[in-house]
């Protein structure tokens, strides 16, 4: 079953573009993950989230994962209450959803 990460950061302040061109620059290229998004969620918020085929991918990737966190920790905010710089959270997939012209019988 295909699994999924999301990790919530919060920009400081003046930092953004450096955040997103690291962001840019530091393509993952682990082993079974199938891509991504960073999504802005609102002012220097942003969710990063990974689709991978399935949750042993995942593990396999937290070093290499971590070590993107560390590029680019410095323009970080602290979340607060004990998080840190990031609120990853990853598991398999429960439900999966198509999307709209898949649901109606339409070829993507």
């Amino acid at each position: 079953m295909r699994a999924y990460n999301c990790v919530r950061f919060r920009v400081k302040p003046g930092m953004e573009d450096e955040f997103i061109e690291n962001q840019k620059a530091d393509l993952p290229d682990f082993a079974g993950f199938r891509g991504g998004a960073l999504i802005k969620t609102g002012d220097r918020t942003y969710c990063f989230i990974g689709e991978w085929d399935d949750f042993d991918k995942i593990v396999n990737a937290r070093p290499g994962m971590i070590g993107m966190l560390d590029k680019v920790r410095h323009t970080l905010e602290d979340l607060g209450d004990g998080l840190g710089v990031s609120d990853p959270v990853s598991g398999e997939a429960v439900i999966e959803f198509p999307g709209t012209k898949q649901a109606h019988g339409h070829a993507a």
